[in-house]
Parts: C-alpha cells; structure tokens; sequence
C-alpha cells in the first residue's frame, strides 16, 4: 500500500539534483484543475528546475502537463540565465543551459504587443522585481509564484486585487 499523497508525481529513484531535470517523470501526474495563466519569478525557478525542490513537485507537473500555462519575457528569462551563472550555485555550462531549456520549452513567451490591458501597478521596493509585476499584469496571469519578501508584502497589502494573485509556492501548491 503506498502512502504517497495523491496528485503527487511518482518518482524512480532520488532526483536528480545536478540539472534539476530527471527529477519529475516525463509523464508526470497531471492534475483536473482549470487551466491557469502564471508567473514564476527566479527564485522560484532556481528552485524547480535546478534544485528540484520535491516539495513543489506538483507545480513543475502542472507545467508540464499544462494545466498552468508559464509566461515569461525577455528580461526575466535574462535574470533567470543570469542566476544560474552565480559562483553561488557552482553549475557548470551544461547543467545551466539543461535548466534553461526546461523551463524554456514550457514557457510561452510574452514579447511583443501585450494582450492585457494596462492596469496601473504598485511599485515594488525592489526594482528588479517590478518586471514580474508587469509580466503577470500583461500576461493576464491569474498568479504570480515567488517566495521574495517584497513581492509577498505586495500581496499582504491587497494591492493588486483584481487584477492577479501573488502566491508563496506553498500557497500556489492549494491554490485552485
């Protein structure tokens, strides 16, 4: 009898921590929520597809399979790419540009003429933290997945209500 939670991918062995790839089944569980329109911002991303955070497994799954349709544009993807090269995580070329093409496969990207409308934001503390904010805005994401403590006081003010969600990834993991 497996005492694996339900909706939870299954796995073969231990993940693979060097690419962060390997780590989900290449059919992984696919969950019968609605379609959502999100944004993961870098830390989420560093989190999924090179450490391979088991604990957020099922929001790489819903990824994958789909169900969560994950935008990005050119200037998050360079942070992204730009992350990955910190002497921090010690990934060599190959175990980077592995995370990137993950990700890069899944993602549809948003450059170009924006389909939303152009809703006024709050302004983020954190500069480089206010392209996410845009990008979900002109995704017409319903949410924005980030564990940055500025970002997630955003949320706390309800600012943004209406217009998008700004989840932690426990959060996103039980968000509907």
């Amino acid at each position: 009898m497996s005492t694996k939670p339900q909706g939870v991918p299954s796995r073969d062995g231990p993940p693979d921590h060097t690419t962060g790839l390997g780590s989900i089944d290449p059919k992984p569980v696919c969950f019968q929520g609605p379609q959502r329109k999100v944004v993961l911002d870098t830390n989420v991303l560093v989190s999924l597809y090179v450490f391979a955070d088991s604990r957020f497994a099922p929001l790489r799954a819903r990824i994958e399979c789909g169900e969560w349709q994950a935008y990005s544009d050119a200037p998050c993807l360079d942070e992204f790419r730009r992350v990955l090269g910190y002497p921090l995580f010690a990934l060599t070329e190959e175990r980077q540009e592995a995370a990137r093409a993950a990700y890069e496969s899944k993602v549809i990207p948003l450059d170009g003429a924006r389909p939303g409308p152009l809703v006024s934001l709050p302004r983020c503390r954190d500069r480089d933290d206010q392209k996410f904010l845009e990008l979900a805005r002109d995704a017409g994401a319903d949410y924005l997945v980030t564990a940055d403590k500025d970002l997630l006081r955003l949320a706390r003010r309800d600012r943004l209500r209406g217009i998008f969600r700004i989840l932690t990834p426990e959060a996103a993991l039980t968000a509907a």
